[in-house]
């Protein structure tokens, strides 16, 4: 005999955990599957801790520079476990903080694993109970799959964890050593954020990355200002390059790759595989519910639904952009229009963010997606170093670039690079889903002094009415 529910949401992820927050909202009774820690990948061992890791690392940062501000301070050092220990005690701070959550919206968690079997009005949930035995689950309204991702990894040329030398982002967020010298393959948010964080403290990094420039899915621009300001910092990078071999030794990592034609070995104390994510399809018995599968994602449509009556997939699961806040949103979406009360898409422009030193944030179109689409566009940009504020705070590195429909004005791109520029692309994020012009935009009061005021100008450049450049 199955435990009846409105909605079982399989997962606790940002996408899930909010999924069931909001469903509770519009009064459906809620089950919420989890084999692990509540919170999921991003909030135990992805996003949360990450940040707490790199604001150790800024922090470390800065305090080598405090002689710019007229500050001195003598025997900078840090203390590693105590920098890895407070990055997991921040995770379980908020991991016990969704078990509130969910007590509190009478969300019934079921700790378990979760597989699927046909059912109708959707299929039905068995879960292989953390304590022991079985317990199955049925939905009268919709099963919502919200699994997550995992790190890629590719065994046949070494790019997998060797549980010592080889990490993927889980062993690099408590390693129990500090590496003084680092491969990291991948340049992507992820691949860059730990580059970022372990070149803060001192360590020799080198980034590896097959295509043409890191951070490939930013504007060019963006990521060749990015990397120049890395670069200053004393990252290394080989891009254009194809990783062939990574072997593990007694004491440290042996790469071999190849660029332009030619093979190169590095060598350093640890390497970190950053090479993408797969999403969690496995074992929880889609296939045989018939489920379309698109290179290691769900297919779904505009309210995540897939093809089999029933059954709804959010997240990282559901294919690209691999973000907790896209996530989140595609939750709070997918049980409102199975409540009935959704709106007509899924769709809106999703920022995405980089919390390296600096920072990376984008949202819609490069420059040069927007013109292999075809469209007239105008371009601005201003850079940080005559905003008044950047140079008060010593942040000058960066720039804000913009794009717009040259027929329509509306805003169809946005992308930054510099101090804190995460806490700014909501902003813009704003703009786009209100469907803004650069009227509205510029006529927009932007508060002095504020490197926000840099957004205000790079719009004005667009239309060529930049005021302080």
């Amino acid at each position: 005999m199955a435990d009846a529910f409105d909605v079982v949401v399989v997962g606790a992820g940002p996408g899930g955990y909010v999924a069931a927050i909001r469903a509770s909202q519009l009064g459906l009774k809620i089950a919420i599957v989890e084999r692990e820690a509540l919170g999921g990948i991003c909030l135990n061992w992805g996003c949360i801790p990450t940040k707490a890791l790199l604001k150790s690392g800024e922090v470390y940062d800065q305090m080598a520079h405090l002689a710019d501000y007229g500050l001195g301070v003598e025997g900078r050092s840090f203390d590693f476990k105590k920098i890895v220990d407070r990055s997991r005690t921040v995770a379980s701070q908020l991991s016990a903080g969704v078990a509130f959550l969910m007590k509190k919206h009478k969300i019934e968690v079921v700790n378990g694993v979760a597989s699927l079997e046909a059912g109708a009005p959707a299929p039905k949930v068995t879960v292989a109970l953390k304590a022991g035995g079985a317990r199955t689950l049925s939905a009268s309204k919709g099963v919502v799959i919200a699994t997550g991702a995992r790190a890629r990894v590719i065994p046949a040329v070494g790019l997998a964890p060797d549980g010592d030398r080889i990490w993927t982002y889980r062993e690099a967020l408590a390693p129990k050593v500090m590496p003084k010298s680092l491969l990291v393959v991948g340049s992507g948010a992820i691949g860059m954020e730990f580059a970022s964080f372990f070149r803060s403290l001192g360590s020799d990094v080198t980034v590896i990355e097959a295509l043409p420039r890191i951070l490939p899915v930013e504007d060019e621009e963006i990521s060749a200002a990015a990397q120049k300001v890395f670069a200053k910092r004393g990252l290394q990078f080989r891009v254009g390059a194809k990783v062939t071999s990574l072997k593990a030794e007694t004491s440290g990592v042996v790469l071999t790759l190849e660029a332009g034609g030619k093979s190169e070995t590095l060598k350093a104390e640890y390497a970190i595989v950053a090479v993408g994510i797969d999403g969690n399809v496995e074992g929880l018995g889609l296939e045989a519910l018939g489920v379309k599968i698109d290179r290691g994602h769900v297919v779904t449509d505009g309210h995540g639904a897939t093809n089999v009556p029933g059954l709804f997939a959010i997240g990282d699961i559901a294919g690209p952009p691999w973000l907790a806040h896209k996530a989140s949103h595609e939750g709070v979406h997918c049980v409102e229009h199975i409540a009935g009360v959704g709106g007509p898409s899924i769709a809106a422009p999703i920022p995405g963010c980089t919390y390296t030193s600096p920072q990376i944030a984008s949202i819609g179109l490069t420059e040069t997606a927007a013109k292999e689409k075809g469209l007239e566009i105008k371009v601005g940009r201003f850079p940080f170093r005559v905003n008044g504020k950047a140079i008060a705070a010593g942040e000058t590195d960066g720039l804000v670039k913009t794009v717009f429909d040259a027929k329509t004005g509306a805003l169809i791109g946005a992308h930054m690079v510099g101090h804190e520029v995460t806490e700014m692309i909501q902003g813009f994020a704003l703009a786009m889903t209100l469907e803004a012009t650069e009227a509205e935009i510029m006529a927009t009061v932007f508060p002095h002094p504020t490197m926000s005021e840099a957004m205000h100008e790079a719009v004005l450049d667009s239309y060529g009415r930049v005021l302080h450049l």
